[in-house]
């Protein structure tokens, strides 16, 4: 059965022609409606209503589905893609599984480490419609022991809409025959406000709260974890009760790598005594904007996020047409998003005293690795 899967997804994948994986595949549900292309499994929009009625897609990305693979070989953004089959970083590019070392292309930092996934990660594939209906869709990825890691994988990406309104994420990735790392994440771009008000582009006046983030991934100058987790009280990147993310921001130097100011970092989930480390029944983050009144929150079975404020972005890249609302082309400036990653503990590979094999470490005889998300919106104070 898993040899005939794995032929039948190989075929369809090498069948697929460039203009289709750019195609947008649209599914939408009672106040919501979000659309993928089949190239890094990717969202490329999200609309929900404002506290007007008025629809606004609230995620980055851009208009034309071949503009993405432009993206690729310049700034590399990952907007809102699969990234994988390792998410975020490596340290050096190695790890051991079982004895077996695996060295990974070092993509980051002049080759000092690995950054999802090597050269050409999960974003940068072709991945296959398998399922879509009005509301939902599927994708599936062979994963043939790319960029040098054991075994061969194969993953389903599967995205729902619902009422409430609700997008819920489940990626599924089954090891055929060998043990190996897996820890995927959607990197999807958030700005609540839509780009709607031309004065301020940013999320810098946007609430955010994590009241199960105490503890965070302590990293080096390149943003490698360097073994030690801190405890972020009352610091620059203390969320635990509700603050504006600009309210610290230009106080958090080099919390984001040497020589940078603002947001990169692994936030640890420790959810309540009362309920199991991977329980999905309570809200990890809540964000919300003052300006539409959205509000986003994050339900997740996965043990950390990964949140990064756009920090080095320079107002280079243009927003959308469905988040133009001026008369003059807005471009997404610095601090201009905030990327929210699910995932597990960031090179737990690496740090064995941190615990984390159970959940990183697959193989054909244990469960799925299995991502799964579900992002919320509502009114705030509704």
């Amino acid at each position: 059965m898993i040899s005939s899967l794995l032929a039948l997804s190989i075929f369809t994948l090498r069948a697929f022609g460039q203009d289709s994986v750019f195609t947008k595949y649209t599914i939408s549900a009672p106040g919501i409606n979000a659309s993928f292309i089949p190239y890094g499994a990717r969202l490329t929009n999200l609309f929900v209503p404002d506290k007007n009625g008025n629809p606004q897609d609230v995620v980055l990305g851009y208009d034309s589905g071949t503009t993405y693979l432009n993206d690729t070989e310049t700034d590399h953004t990952y907007f809102g893609a699969v990234v994988g089959r390792y998410a975020n970083r490596i340290k050096n590019g190695t790890f051991t599984v079982q004895g077996v070392t695996s060295h990974i292309p070092e993509n980051e930092h002049d080759g000092e480490d690995t950054l999802h996934g090597g050269n050409v990660g999960y974003d940068q594939r072709n991945w296959t419609v398998v399922s879509s209906n009005t509301s939902s869709i599927t994708f599936s990825l062979v994963d043939l022991g790319y960029e040098g890691f054991p075994g061969t994988v194969i993953t389903y990406a599967t995205y729902t809409v619902s009422s409430g309104p609700t997008w819920t994420s489940r990626l599924v990735s089954i090891p055929l025959d060998e043990p190996t790392p897996i820890m995927l994440a959607n990197h999807v771009y958030w700005n609540l406000d839509a780009f709607s008000n031309p004065s301020d582009l940013t999320i810098l006046n946007d609430t955010l709260h994590m009241p199960y983030s105490a503890r965070y991934v302590q990293i080096d100058n390149i943003e490698v974890p360097n073994g030690t987790i801190g405890i972020v009280n009352g610091s620059a990147l203390d969320f635990t009760s509700p603050k504006q993310i600009g309210r610290d921001i230009l106080n958090a130097i080099d919390d984001c790598g040497f020589n940078c100011t603002g947001y990169d970092n692994a936030f640890i989930l420790d959810r309540p005594r009362y309920s199991a480390p991977e329980a999905t029944d309570i809200s990890v983050l809540t964000m919300y904007s003052n300006v539409t009144g959205i509000q986003l929150d994050v339900y997740t079975n996965q043990q950390s996020l990964q949140l990064y404020a756009c920090d080095n972005l320079n107002g280079t890249i243009p927003v959308k047409m469905s988040q133009q609302h001026g008369n003059t082309t807005s471009y997404v400036p610095q601090y201009g998003c905030l990327v929210i990653e699910t995932q597990q503990w960031i090179d737990g590979i690496n740090n064995p005293q941190w615990g984390q094999d159970q959940y990183q470490i697959y193989t054909p005889t244990t469960q799925p690795a299995v991502n799964f998300a579900q992002y919320e919106f509502s009114i705030v104070g509704s």
